[in-house]
């Protein structure tokens, strides 16, 4: 295993953390980290619910943090770690922000912008490109969202068999 993909695992189990902190407040587990220089600029995780907010995905809450912490909207030499693809609105936001990297835990099937639904990093016309990689511990990334969707589905079943 070599330095960036020890770094890269490292950032992640922190971005693991965030994720398991939405879990506990009921939110889709998502968690992100945005580190520059080995140091966390900004941090975030899904808070749509709470924040009565549907932009309130983790990678915009840490991409706003950095921005605060920076004083700029330019979030140059940065690499951002999120558990889940993210979607067309936060890939967005990446490329406006001017982060250099992202590094992702597993695929989303169904909103996926980086590698699964869409490719918006790499499209012809942006003239900012970001380099990423995906895969970085998928297991442990995708056994939060199993279980926080498993817990979902029951509640659901519960409520349905209530009114049977």
């Amino acid at each position: 295993m070599n330095c960036n993909q020890l770094q890269d695992e490292y950032w992640m189990r922190y971005a693991i953390e965030l994720a398991n902190i939405a879990f506990k407040e009921g939110e889709i587990p998502v968690g992100a980290v945005l580190v520059r220089n080995s140091e966390v600029i900004g941090k975030g995780w899904n808070s749509c619910i709470q924040q009565h907010d549907p932009s309130a995905h983790a990678e915009i809450i840490a991409i706003r943090e950095g921005g605060k912490i920076l004083k700029n909207y330019r979030l140059l030499n940065t690499t951002l770690y999120v558990t889940l693809e993210p979607c067309i609105m936060c890939a967005g936001a990446m490329i406006h922000s001017r982060i250099d990297r992202l590094v992702y835990g597993v695929n989303d099937i169904k909103t996926g912008a980086i590698e699964s639904v869409m490719n918006v990093l790499n499209y012809s016309g942006i003239n900012h490109k970001i380099k990423f990689t995906s895969g970085i511990l998928p297991k442990e990334c995708v056994s939060l969202l199993h279980n926080f969707f498993a817990i979902v589905r029951r509640k659901k079943s519960n409520v349905m068999n209530k009114y049977r």
